[in-house]
């Protein structure tokens, strides 16, 4: 996978955690790779939430047939064929599919199965004193050199991958830092792995496994593997990669002990997505991952060729808007009198002729494709960066997600292509893994009031843009009112901060206690930097500014306003606020002390807001005139309400700017302005969303079966690092808590599976309620494959099986004959 840059800041990972992802996030018009989890009730609901089906026209290995070739296309070629390096991508990851051992494979719902062809039995076998796992390897499996797989490699996976030599350039060593030592059993075909302490995602170690001859030498790991493998061991062997032609070309592997390949090779082609289209038109393609508009373009030529239409019939492309008048008149001028007419019309008409010729053409062939659609294994969300500014607030962050219809948004995208169109209930888990759970409630659904409120409550108030502070040492006139109310209870600000502190330490007893001193335990601006361990007080301590030159400045957020301000008109009383947002805390609290969905009776959710009305009034529609903007925008010390919405420009990302300007309007609904900000697919997430340049962005993460391993550092709390910088691995929201650290780091140290799930969902829980990110929907799969292709094309969470792809057996002429004497 590769790791995306940020040159304004630094997204590495600490020590000595140095990872990033199986799979790096994913911008909206290309995926950029693999893995994620999540929930908060028990293992029943992730059955109940069924995965969405495959559709990769599964067939029985004696209904292929043998031999053939599959031109596959890919968004690039590979910079490396080293998984664990920082420059992998995806095709690096479908080349090492093909051609490298994989212990563990994906099902359809996503859990991780033993792959027989490569292990006979891996397990536990000794708990105490340390975790000791038992491989004993396929005695046939060998690579390519003809040498058995075998404890040498194993050994030099983790040696290369431990983080312990310093001279192998890898991206991420999650797992194997784990390892204490890794021996030889009864001989070179069992491998005995020892824990220095106990790591639940086991399985996802090893896979894939490279040779020794690349993991043995930091050379070798570096540089050697990043044009050519010296062995391989899956159905397929690496036969060239050809920078000429833009291909990767896999061939039938003679030496494959398992169920052979069908297919004699497989090439891999480069071709960018905007292009894919016409190379589908052209017929040099068989299966490709393609967009909604040529999934459309597909559907239509297979309804013309079923109705017999030729080109000049068609309800669609060139000439589709001849009417016969039209075309009457048009003869009429090229066969007319005026020459110079004439001669005008004819080349016109030409032209259009050789346009219908071209475009029927096309159309025939996109005939003998189909679109096998489900849902990719990657969920599209709505990011907001807490670092600073007005969603450095939790409660401005939580208005956001309050004002947002996930669900129109999923349906707008999903609905039109016959998905389903069920939001994401976890960032962590999708629909059908073994640790989904629907936590969104932990956090709420859409509700226009209730957003308001926390604005309200956060201090941005109608005509605040406009009014200036009342004395310029105090935040908005409340800052005056809460010290008098202090001074009146006999407590400073220091007393009530050394409060929060113990209250923070004795969380469960806090949460029976009033919302509002809940409340003032989380307020982020005056957050203590050495804050004790465990606590759930959002990640704002210590803000640090990624680079010198981002736009904006370090802000504090002000205390809750006490009381309404004068000539205000505030939507609800800040302590109603403040006990809200205690109580969100208090149910992802309550999963932590094992009460689980009981807590979501700590608030009642209220109905479904139907929205301001006129809110999504036709373009063009006039706004009813009631007072002059400024007066009405939200605004707070005479600042209007503004968040800078960053999204890319790109020709394949068409429907994520739909998304956002849905999302504009429906935070328009409860007063919060967004200044959109279109940028280049290449400048969107390096120079943005890594490097911290935007308040809020839309893009997608991948799913895995391994969350406590993969998503923390997606979710990892930012640290302030020696430069000055900020420390956020893969957590591009910059929103974090001690106590989501802690449960990932639980849920990795348990050997107990159920725990393990349950503490995830738990952080899940947490996840939410912090409010920095809002899973929207789970992202299309849209495969264009040729009609006789079988066992390809969506699989939605599962992987591909490559060794069963293949076309479709040719029916004998009896058997044609038998078929249609059938009855």
């Amino acid at each position: 996978m590769s790791q995306i840059g940020a040159p304004r800041g630094r997204t590495c990972s600490r020590s000595p955690r140095s990872r990033t992802l199986r799979s790096v996030a994913t911008l909206t018009s290309a995926v950029l790779a693999v893995t994620v989890l999540a929930g908060c009730t028990s293992g029943d609901e992730a059955d109940e939430a069924q995965a969405a089906a495959q559709d990769n026209a599964p067939a029985s290995r004696d209904k292929v047939a043998d031999g053939g070739t599959l031109r596959w296309a890919v968004d690039a070629l590979p910079t490396t064929l080293n998984s664990f390096q920082a420059d992998a991508d995806g095709t690096t990851s479908r080349i090492a599919g093909a051609v490298l051992p994989s212990l563990y494979t994906l099902d359809a719902r996503g859990r991780p199965q033993r792959n027989a062809d490569y292990l006979e039995s891996a397990q536990v076998v000794e708990t105490e004193p340390k975790q000791v796992v038992l491989y004993k390897l396929n005695q046939q499996a060998v690579w390519s050199d003809g040498r058995e797989i075998g404890a040498p490699d194993f050994v030099a996976q983790w040696r290369a991958l431990s983080g312990r030599d310093t001279a192998y350039w890898t991206a991420r060593n999650s797992g194997y830092e784990r390892i204490e030592k890794i021996e030889r059993g009864k001989n070179d075909l069992e491998v005995r792995v020892t824990f220095a302490k106990p790591y639940s995602d086991w399985k996802s170690l090893f896979t894939p496994l490279y040779p020794k001859q690349v993991m043995g030498a930091p050379n070798t790991f570096n540089d050697g593997a990043r044009t050519t493998l010296k062995a391989t061991a899956g159905p397929f062997l690496l036969k060239a990669i050809d920078r000429k032609s833009s291909t990767v070309t896999l061939t039938r592997n003679p030496r494959w002990w398992g169920q052979p390949a069908k297919l004699d090779s497989v090439v891999l082609a480069a071709v960018p997505r905007a292009d894919r289209a016409d190379a589908l038109a052209a017929g040099t393609l068989d299966l490709a991952e393609i967009d909604r508009s040529t999934a459309e373009r597909i559907t239509l030529a297979l309804r013309d060729a079923r109705a017999g239409r030729n080109g000049a019939e068609a309800a669609h492309g060139p000439g589709s808007s001849i009417t016969p008048s039209k075309a009457l008149k048009s003869w009429a001028l090229a066969n007319g009198s005026d020459e110079e007419k004439a001669a005008e019309v004819q080349a016109a008409r030409t032209k259009n002729q050789q346009a219908i010729a071209v475009y029927a053409s096309a159309r025939d062939t996109l005939a003998k494709y189909v679109v096998r659609k489900s849902l990719e294994p990657a969920y599209t969300q709505l990011s907001l960066n807490g670092e600073s500014g007005p969603l450095a607030d939790e409660r401005v962050r939580r208005a956001v997600a309050r004002a947002i219809n996930r669900q129109e948004l999923a349906e707008s995208v999903l609905k039109p292509l016959g998905l389903p169109a069920k939001p994401p209930g976890s960032h962590l888990a999708l629909a059908g893994q073994a640790a989904y759970a629907d936590s969104s409630d932990a956090l709420g659904n859409q509700d226009t009031e209730e957003a308001r409120a926390l604005l309200a409550d956060a201090g941005w108030v109608p005509g605040g843009a406009v009014r200036k502070p009342a004395d310029a040492g105090t935040k908005a006139g409340s800052e005056a009112e809460r010290k008098a109310a202090e001074k009146a209870n006999g407590k400073t600000a220091d007393t009530k901060k050394e409060d929060a502190t113990k209250e923070d330490a004795t969380k469960e007893d806090a949460s029976k206690q009033g919302g509002a001193r809940k409340e003032a335990a989380k307020d982020e601006g005056t957050t203590d930097a050495k804050k004790k361990e465990g606590s759930d007080t959002a990640s704002d301590e210590g803000l640090y500014i990624v680079g010198d030159d981002k736009p904006g400045e370090r802000r504090t957020v002000p205390a809750p306003a006490v009381g309404a301000e004068s000539g205000t008109g505030v939507l609800a009383p800040a302590p109603a606020a403040a006990r809200q947002s205690a109580a969100l805390l208090a149910r992802a609290e309550a999963l932590d002390t094992g009460t689980g969905s009981g807590a979501r009776a700590a608030l009642p959710v209220s109905g479904t807001d139907k929205g301001v009305a006129g809110a999504y009034a036709p373009r063009g529609t006039a706004a009813p005139v009631t007072a002059p903007d400024a007066a009405r925008a939200l605004g707070k010390d005479g600042k209007a309400l503004s968040l800078r919405f960053v999204l890319p420009s790109g020709p394949g990302s068409e429907s994520l700017r739909a998304v956002g300007d849905r999302i504009v309007r429906m935070l328009d609904a409860v007063g919060i302005r967004t200044e959109v900000t279109k940028v280049t697919d290449e400048s969107f997430f390096k120079d943005h969303v890594a490097s911290g340049d935007y308040d809020l962005a839309l893009y997608s993460w991948p799913a895995s079966a391994f969350p406590a391993t993969d998503a923390r550092p997606i979710f990892a709390k930012p640290e302030p690092a020696s430069d000055g910088s900020l420390l956020v691995e893969q957590n591009y929201s910059r929103v974090g808590t001690d106590r989501i650290d802690q449960l990932f780091d639980q849920a990795a140290g348990t050997l107990d599976e159920e725990e393990a799930r349950e503490l995830v969902r738990q952080a899940d829980a947490r996840i939410w309620a912090a409010a920095g990110s809002i899973p929207l929907y789970q992202r299309p799969q849209l495969v264009a494959a040729k009609a006789d292709l079988v066992n390809a094309g969506a699989w939605g969470l599962a992987g591909p099986r490559y060794q069963d792809i293949g076309f479709k057996k040719a029916e004998s002429s009896k058997g044609a004959e038998r078929n249609s004497r059938t009855p």
